[in-house]
C-alpha cells in the first residue's frame, strides 16, 4: 500500500479528533511525559553546532512570507495558526503517514488514547491520496457492528462530503456525542455503487484483553489493542487459563490496529525462550538493534489468528511467535505496517507534539513486512456475512429491481440458509421466494418484498448469527491447528 500527499493516521475516538494515535497501526515507542526526548534533541543540537538551525536566508524567507500574510492577506489571521501550519507542513512534506504534528488539544487526546479510554465510532482511518480510508474497525465497536471494513473509503457523513478535506476536518465531521447517529457512505471494493452504513456513536470498551477456555482445553485470548496496561492484563488471563490446565492457546489479534512496542515485546516474552530475538529495529544508517527475550517457551501449541486489520504491534507478535516460538499463523494476510515512531512531547514547549518515524522494524529473521503484511500458514477467509454491506432501507426492495442493496439482501439470505439462487443484485423470482420464506418464519407480513421491517429483521438475524462462535470458521480453524500440533 503506497501513501502519497498529506497522509496521516487517526483514531476516530474520544471526541473524534484527528489525532494520529500511538494505537493506530503502529508499534510506537512512547516517550510520554518523558524528559529524555527533549534532552536527546537538545544534546544532539548542541553536539552538531548550528547545523540543524535555520540559516539566515531560510529564516529571512519564512519571515518574509509571515509578514506578507499578516500585512497583505485580505483577512486577519491567527499567528499561532500560521506557526502550527508551518510545522505541520514540514511534517507533511516527509510523505510519511506516520510522521505528524499535533497541536495542543490533539496531543492531549493522543495521551488519553494511550491510556486506553475513548469514545466514538471505534474506527481507525488514514488519508490515502486525498481519500479517508479505514485501516481497522475496533472489535466490539459501533464501526465493527455496522459492518465497516478495513480498506473501506469513507465518502460522506450525514450527507456532508469528505472529499477535499484534510484528515482533521474530515474526522471532525464524523465526531459527535455518545448515542448520536452517523450515516456514513462508503465505497467498497467489489461494489459498483456506494453503500451506506448507520453507526451509533458509543463508548469504546477500554478492556483490551479477553480470555476464555473451551471445553476441549484450548484457551483463547483476544487482544484488541496494545495499550499501556495490556501486558499486565494479558499475563493475568494467561496465568488463569494455565491454572485451568490449558492444552493449547489461540491468540486472536484480528482487527487489532497495534499499539505500544514495549508492551508487545513484554507479551511475546511469555512464549519465547531466553535469548531468542523478538524484533529488530533498523535506523536510517542500516544499524540494527535486536530485542531478545528474557522469558521462556511454553510446552503447549500456539496459534495466532489474524486478518487484514491486524497491524503493526499485532504483526510484531505474529512474526515473533512464528519465527521464534513455532506458532502457527491462521486467517488472512495482515495489514503491513513496518515502521517505528517516537513521540516528542517536550521539545516544542507549548503542549503540542511531534510524532516521527525513526526506524523500521523487522521480524526475528530480518523480514520487513511493510506494505506487504505477513501471510498466514493457514489461510481462512471469513464467511460472507462478516463482510456483507449492511442494509440501508431508503426504499422497499421488490422483484425486478437491481442494485447493491439487493445484492446485500441476497448474500444475507444465503448466509442465513435461505437460498436466493443468485447474488448478482437482480431481484428475481428465487429472491422473492427466499424473502417470503424468511418473512413467514419470523412473523412478518409475507409480501416477498424487503421493506424497513424486513430489513431490520434481516439485520438482527445477521447480528445473532455473528454472535454465535460456532459460525466463526477462522477461530474454529485456529483451534483445529492447535489441536493438530
Amino acid at each position: 500500500m503506497h501513501f502519497k500527499g498529506r497522509t496521516v493516521f487517526a483514531f476516530v475516538m474520544l471526541t473524534m479528533v484527528a489525532s494520529v494515535l500511538i494505537t493506530l497501526t503502529v508499534a510506537d515507542q512512547i516517550l510520554k511525559q518523558d524528559e529524555s526526548s527533549s534532552h536527546a534533541v537538545a544534546a544532539s543540537a548542541a553536539g552538531e553546532g548550528e547545523r540543524f538551525k535555520l540559516k539566515e536566508d531560510e529564516l529571512t524567507k519564512l519571515n518574509a512570507v509571515l509578514e506578507l500574510i499578516e500585512t497583505k492577506y485580505y483577512q486577519e489571521v491567527d499567528r499561532d495558526e500560521l506557526l502550527d501550519g508551518a510545522v505541520s507542513g514540514m511534517m507533511s512534506s516527509l510523505d510519511d503517514p506516520y510522521s505528524v504534528y499535533m497541536e495542543k488539544d490533539v496531543a492531549q487526546h493522543f495521551s488519553e488514547s494511550i491510556e486506553g479510554s475513548f469514545t466514538g465510532i471505534g474506527a481507525e482511518v488514514t488519508m490515502d491520496n486525498g481519500r479517508i480510508v479505514v485501516v481497522s474497525p475496533i472489535k466490539g465497536s459501533p464501526a465493527e457492528r455496522s459492518g465497516l471494513l478495513a480498506k473501506d473509503i469513507l465518502l460522506s457523513v450525514n450527507g456532508e462530503k469528505l472529499d477535499g478535506l484534510n484528515l482533521q476536518d474530515a474526522v471532525a465531521k464524523i465526531r459527535g456525542p455518545k448515542g448520536t447517529k452517523a450515516k456514513i457512505q462508503v465505497q467498497r471494493a467489489g461494489f459498483s455503487e456506494p453503500i451506506q452504513l448507520v453507526l451509533i456513536r458509543d463508548d469504546i470498551d477500554v478492556e483490551t484483553v479477553y480470555g476464555s477456555m473451551r471445553p476441549d482445553g484450548v484457551g483463547i485470548i483476544e487482544i484488541r489493542q496494545f495499550s499501556l496496561h495490556t501486558a499486565d492484563r494479558f499475563k493475568e488471563e494467561l496465568e488463569r487459563l494455565e491454572g485451568q490446565g490449558m492444552k493449547g492457546l489461540v491468540l486472536d489479534v484480528r482487527n487489532n490496529p497495534g499499539g505500544i512496542l514495549p508492551v508487545v515485546i513484554d507479551i511475546a516474552q511469555s512464549f519465547m525462550p531466553k535469548g531468542k530475538t523478538i524484533v529488530q529495529v533498523e535506523d536510517r544508517d542500516g544499524n540494527r538493534e535486536k530485542t531478545v527475550s528474557e522469558g521462556k517457551s511454553k510446552t503447549y501449541p500456539i496459534a495466532v489468528l489474524m486478518n487484514n486489520g491486524s497491524a503493526s504491534a499485532s504483526e510484531i507478535l505474529a512474526g515473533a511467535l512464528k519465527e521464534g516460538a513455532g506458532a502457527k499463523l491462521v486467517g488472512e494476510t495482515s495489514f503491513g505496517k513496518g515502521t517505528v515512531q517516537v513521540s516528542y512531547n517536550k521539545v516544542l514547549g507549548d503542549g503540542s507534539l511531534v510524532k516521527m518515524t525513526i526506524a523500521k522494524w523487522l521480524t526475528p529473521n530480518g523480514n520487513w513486512i511493510h506494505q506487504t503484511g505477513i501471510k498466514p500458514d493457514l489461510e481462512v477467509k471469513p464467511p460472507d456475512l462478516y463482510t456483507v454491506a449492511r442494509l440501508s432501507m431508503s426504499e422497499t426492495l421488490k422483484q425486478d429491481m437491481l442494485g447493491e442493496q439487493v445484492k446485500s439482501v441476497q448474500i444475507i439470505l444465503h448466509g442465513l440458509g435461505y437460498d436466493p439462487k443468485r447474488e448478482d443484485g437482480y431481484y428475481g423470482t428465487e429472491t422473492t421466494q427466499a424473502v417470503t420464506k424468511f418473512q413467514s418464519e419470523h412473523g412478518l407480513p409475507v409480501t416477498g418484498q424487503v421493506d424497513a421491517k424486513t430489513g431490520e429483521a434481516l439485520e438482527k438475524a445477521v447480528i445473532k448469527w455473528l454472535q454465535d462462535k460456532n459460525n466463526d470458521i477462522q477461530l474454529l480453524e485456529a483451534v483445529k491447528a492447535v489441536g493438530r500440533k
